[in-house]
């Protein structure tokens, strides 16, 4: 299904990162980079709470909105009842709707909150989401401190937490259109495979974004995915010229923007939450207002799993919410 939006802007972002991202290819269009994964707090999940709380300082600090003005808060991220979302808003006395979507909560996110901004319900709202690096790689897999080795499949879960305001006030880039996903069966049980897992509910939700909008895919500059990694990418590129006869030129992924892969030790590329919205609010947006890029399509991907689930033997089901992103003429 996919929404169209008339009059809906993202006005400002905030980005903050861990030092992988901050060292990577995209780190000098970031807001704020983090030299080490603590950030001063005790232990890693207190950490990706102070990293969503910065996210949305920093947006509210450029935006100069004042806080009295956000009408609600959307968002969430990767752990366990989005702990660290909850943990954050604590600070911030609004309302607040928690989503989640895995990898594809920033889309999600936008998504929802451009709806209730277009139907006139809310004025002014911040969508964020957030990973955390340890943080994840300890509830979903093995603590690093085990020691285990990665096949080279293996994403890297990016370290940090992106915001973004939304409103009908017409500056920025806007919100064209967005469509919600369905959940899709992978047939994938590896966990160390999210590329795999995942690039089948992509190529699901670019064919259906295209047909609801009645678009060819070169009617973007720029279709972006997140979080396929190197192999995921190919993968769905392959899917979609084979199933339906579409050819990804004018295409990346954001896990394979986000670092220096040949410097870097993150394996196959980056996945979380946080992956999509640093390249795009960061990179991206820079390079649209600076008219590089008219028109960016973003098919965020997720997969929907559980450790509980993954040792039961069965599928990761995975899905994939997509927005239209374009510059104001």
């Amino acid at each position: 299904m996919t929404i169209k939006f008339d009059n809906v802007y993202i006005n400002e972002t905030g980005t903050v990162s861990g030092p992988y991202e901050g060292n990577g290819p995209i780190g000098k269009y970031l807001d704020l980079c983090h030299d080490d994964l603590y950030f001063g707090e005790d232990n890693w999940e207190q950490a990706e709470v102070k990293l969503i709380k910065e996210a949305i300082d920093v947006l509210l600090r450029k935006s100069q909105v004042d806080l009295t003005l956000i009408d609600a808060f959307i968002g969430g991220d990767l752990l366990n009842q989005i702990t660290p979302s909850n943990y954050a808003m604590s600070s911030f006395n609004k309302s607040f709707i928690g989503i989640y979507a895995a990898c594809s909560t920033a889309t999600l996110g936008l998504i929802l909150g451009g709806s209730l901004v277009e139907g006139g319900f809310l004025n002014k709202v911040i969508t964020f989401t957030s990973s955390h690096n340890m943080a994840a790689e300890k509830q979903y897999r093995y603590p690093t401190e085990y020691g285990g080795p990665k096949p080279k499949t293996t994403t890297f879960t990016a370290t940090g937490g992106a915001s973004a305001l939304l409103s009908k006030e017409k500056s920025g880039i806007k919100l064209e259109s967005g469509t919600i996903g369905a959940v899709v069966d992978s047939g994938s049980k590896d966990v160390f495979n999210m590329g795999a897992a995942m690039a089948k509910a992509a190529a699901d939700t670019i064919y259906k974004h295209l047909k609801d909008t009645g678009r060819s895919i070169d009617y973007y500059d720029l279709v972006l995915t997140g979080d396929l990694g190197i192999y995921g990418k190919e993968i769905l590129k392959e899917y979609m010229a084979s199933e339906y006869n579409i050819k990804l030129g004018k295409y990346n992924d954001t896990g394979v923007m986000l670092y220096d892969l040949d410097s870097q030790p993150v394996y196959a590329g980056a996945s979380g939450p946080a992956c999509a919205p640093l390249v795009v609010y960061g990179y991206i947006f820079d390079k649209m207002r600076k008219g590089k890029y008219k028109r960016v399509l973003l098919a965020a991907t997720g997969a929907l799993m559980s450790p509980t689930m993954v040792n039961h033997k069965l599928m990761i089901p995975s899905v994939c919410h997509a927005v239209s992103l374009e510059v104001i003429s």
